[in-house]
């Protein structure tokens, strides 16, 4: 019988060899969602040392969630939470429920400030923004709660933080103040059919209060005309 030479022995072993590879497919990985615009704010994200800021300075957080391929806990009530491309949660909104994880033990008089850093990816009839919490002695409560005081109801592709001063507290204060919290949610908007990615939450320290209750700087008087001679 005539024998193959061995490089046809060889060929014939890498072909049936391949018969069983899978099938090779290129992936094309999801673009991050833009930032678009983003509102002007007395706190602003700051991308390189990755902190909040507030007149230039880190603010100090007891609690800071960035979302880097996780939801670090957060979860929702019948909405869509997932890891967004990039960075932060992609929520499709269903229910406005959004929790963080149990146990976060921040004393509530020294991080007063909670944070929400966000993109509108959709819009939706009505806005909420409610901000509850539990803490070491009672549940979530529609007798204490928070609205944000700067950031709310972002347009679709705007990116704006949300800020709760919780040392005046829409209802219930100065509970917060007096309580060691143990989670916060957030309900974002009143009714189904918004979208956001979330990029950032934090809790944080106010070592400005006045740089959020005092009113907009005036913008400069424009320049009188110019007589005609």
């Amino acid at each position: 019988m005539k024998r193959l030479p061995w490089i046809g022995l060889a060929a014939a072993a890498a072909l049936l060899a391949s018969c069983h590879r899978p099938t090779e497919t290129s992936q094309t990985a999801a673009a991050p969602t833009p930032i678009g615009t983003e509102r002007a704010s007395p706190v602003h994200w700051n991308a390189a040392t990755g902190a909040f800021e507030m007149g230039g300075q880190p603010l100090k957080t007891a609690k800071l969630w960035t979302f880097d391929g996780s939801t670090e806990g957060f979860t929702a009530v019948g909405s869509k939470i997932t890891p967004a491309p990039g960075s932060g949660i992609a929520v499709s909104i269903v229910d406005p429920t959004i929790r963080s994880p149990k146990g976060l033990n921040v004393p509530g008089g020294q991080y007063p400030l909670v944070l929400v850093r966000l993109t509108r990816t959709a819009a939706a009839p009505a806005w909420d923004g409610a901000l509850y919490y539990s803490t070491s002695g009672h549940g979530e409560t529609i007798n204490d709660l928070g609205k944000p005081i700067s950031g709310a109801d972002p347009h679709v592709g705007e990116t704006t933080t949300l800020i709760y001063d919780m040392s005046h507290q829409a209802m219930g204060a100065p509970d917060w103040m007096q309580s060691t919290i143990d989670q916060i949610r957030f309900d974002i908007e009143d009714k189904a059919g918004g979208g956001f990615v979330i990029r950032q939450i934090a809790i944080a320290q106010n070592p400005d209060p006045a740089a959020l209750t005092a009113p907009p700087a005036a913008a400069p008087a424009a320049p009188a005309p110019t007589p005609k001679s």
